[in-house]
């Protein structure tokens, strides 16, 4: 009883007190923080505050310093004997490589932005197009080259339809819903677990109970056989000491 008491009391704080403390802080934190949540959300859709000078700026690679990609990449400090081209949309990026080279790096490399998932080629976000084949980049790597008049390996990626954008809100609704049922699952798999650990720890105390038992029984027999082998002992040597003259 007093443990399912316990468990009310935690569950009753982590739904109600805990979500409006935390909701407090951050009313008291949000002239720190207004400022940078609103600057993420306008920079992530590309519009310009007025007055506001960024932190760190991008600096132009040596391609857009000389006006664009050239011909001869080796200008620019690429190197390589594989042509690579990455298409996405209607927008192409070109690079060279070396067989064997992963195609993350060569990607990196050109500038060309990837979305990965798990990194292992196991979920499957960063699939693209290849000779009419799905790879997955973030373990693939560059297939030797036929012959030198064989086509660039071209690599067409899915376009990015849609970006991530910022809300700058540290609470929604959705938020309060998803953290009360996740509560409300951990409280439940609290008071599980304390249960089955109440059941193991009373079948731990039958089997300590049975071996005590198990053991009084042992010692009480071997006793008895001792005591046993003792007084017929002594009835022997009696019965002798009666038959000497």
């Amino acid at each position: 009883m007093r443990s399912l008491s316990a468990s009310v009391m935690l569950w009753l704080y982590y739904c109600c007190l805990y979500p409006v403390a935390s909701f407090s802080l951050h009313q008291l934190s949000a002239p720190l923080t207004s400022s940078s949540s609103t600057t993420t959300r306008l920079y992530s859709t590309k519009e310009a505050r007025p007055g506001y000078q960024p932190k760190w700026k991008k600096k132009a690679t040596l391609a857009e310093q000389m006006g664009g990609t050239p011909s001869d990449l080796s200008q620019i400090g690429l190197k390589g004997d594989i042509p690579v081209v990455f298409q996405q949309g209607n927008v192409t990026k070109s690079t060279v490589a070396f067989a064997g080279q992963p195609l993350r790096d060569v990607a990196t490399q050109a500038g060309q932005y990837i979305r990965y998932g798990c990194g292992k080629g196991e979920c499957g976000t960063c699939e693209c197009m290849v000779d009419g084949q799905w790879i997955r980049p973030c373990v693939a790597t560059i297939p030797p080259r036929a012959s030198q008049d064989a086509p660039p390996y071209m690599v067409r990626l899915k376009e990015q339809t849609t970006k991530t954008v910022s809300s700058g809100k540290f609470y929604t609704a959705r938020s309060f819903v998803l953290g009360f049922w996740n509560n409300l699952l951990g409280m439940v798999g609290f008071v599980k677990a304390r249960r089955d650990a109440k059941r193991s720890w009373e079948e731990r105390l039958e089997y300590e109970e049975l071996i005590r038992v198990k053991t009084l029984e042992k010692r009480q027999a071997r006793l008895e056989r001792e005591l046993a082998a003792q007084l017929k002992e002594e009835k022997a040597n009696g019965s002798c000491s009666n038959l000497s003259p």
